[in-house]
């Protein structure tokens, strides 16, 4: 938490035509257009509280996105509570899974690798989910006229 608000806070200070910047000048080699970055940077503001919160369920997103959400100088406090909210959720499966794996006598270094195995695939599914949703949406709103 602290350090998402330390990240928002330097995007913040950035602002919106400094953080604008390096996307347009090496985004390209990120696979990252400019316009898609607009249109992301506007979809964030419509629904910042939601999808700040989801962002804490996906590792490389939770780094950067308190950058973007400072420098498009979006309320810290929604994004702050939104932040929290998810980060509690995301850590409180690990430490029940933790907690309730206590003097149960099973080789942890194994049981971590599985945990590790199953978030990784919940992810890749997820992510898949999306991707295949958008494509499918765009397709079937284009079939429709």
């Amino acid at each position: 938490m602290t350090g998402c608000m330390f990240w928002y806070a330097m995007g913040r200070w950035l602002g919106p035509a400094r953080a604008d910047a390096p996307v347009g000048r090496f985004g390209r080699y990120m696979l990252l257009r400019h316009a898609t970055y607009a249109g992301l940077a506007r979809a964030y503001r419509r629904n910042h509280v939601r999808a700040s919160l989801v962002a804490q369920f996906v590792p490389t997103v939770r780094n950067y996105l308190p950058v973007l959400a400072g420098a498009l100088r979006l309320p810290a406090l929604p994004f702050a509570l939104a932040t929290l909210l998810g980060a509690t959720i995301w850590n409180s499966g690990f430490l029940i899974a933790g907690y309730s794996m206590r003097d149960s006598g099973h080789d942890l270094l194994a049981v971590a690798f599985r945990i590790i195995v199953i978030v990784v695939l919940l992810e890749m599914t997820a992510l898949l989910g999306l991707r295949y949703r958008l494509l499918w949406w765009s397709r079937f709103g284009s079939a429709r006229g």
